[in-house]
């Protein structure tokens, strides 16, 4: 089966689109950190989850509030996360027009500049979610510290499938960057000569 240029972009916009609509969910979502609470001397929720803007039940274990509290570059470090991520969904959005006009004219050039763009919306979700691990595993030290390894073994602590979605669409961005490069070679070398010839 020959792979064809029309193939290869109808492709990359679907990874694309997909792309925006798991970082939207991931942003939008309160499932980011699942914490489970197993000891018996509690009266706060035994479960609870937390997003990119706060934990949706009022927990005693609220660990990123107690991080904000304790460590002004950790405060600073959630405020970026909250930055970087919707910058990269707004920025999906101009990539997918920068992409689909850059296929429409079959222009090389264009498809770089969108690849490169859509590249870098991956690299900046990369950055977001890196952050927002090692966020919470020093909000998870920070409180291990104030309550004793013994109270927190009944803790239990997980990243929820709102993570998932951000790290689906970190992945599908990258793809859709490298089938754009792929149209680059698939554009008949004919027509660039023509698009690049002098008037």
């Amino acid at each position: 089966m020959k792979i064809t240029f029309g193939f290869v972009v109808v492709g990359g916009g679907l990874t694309g689109v997909l792309s925006f609509i798991s970082l939207a969910l991931a942003i939008g979502t309160e499932y980011w950190y699942i914490i489970e609470d197993k000891r018996t001397n509690h009266t706060d929720p035994a479960r609870t989850n937390s997003g990119l803007w706060g934990v949706t039940d009022g927990m005693t274990l609220n660990f990123h509030s107690q991080l904000n509290s304790y460590d002004l570059l950790y405060s600073v470090m959630h405020s970026v996360i909250a930055i970087l991520l919707p910058l990269s969904l707004v920025m999906l959005v101009f990539g997918g027009i920068c992409g689909l006009v850059s296929s429409l004219a079959r222009s090389r050039t264009l498809l770089i500049g969108s690849a490169s763009y859509f590249l870098l919306c991956s690299l900046l979700t990369l950055s977001g979610v890196s952050l927002y691990i090692r966020y919470s595993q020093k909000a998870l030290e920070e409180t291990e510290k104030r309550m004793g390894r013994e109270q927190m073994a009944q803790v239990h602590t997980s990243f929820g499938w709102s993570m998932g979605m951000a790290w689906i669409s970190f992945l599908l961005e990258v793809i859709t960057g490298l089938l754009l490069l792929l149209a680059v070679r698939l554009v008949p070398l004919t027509q660039y000569e023509e698009s690049v010839a002098p008037i």
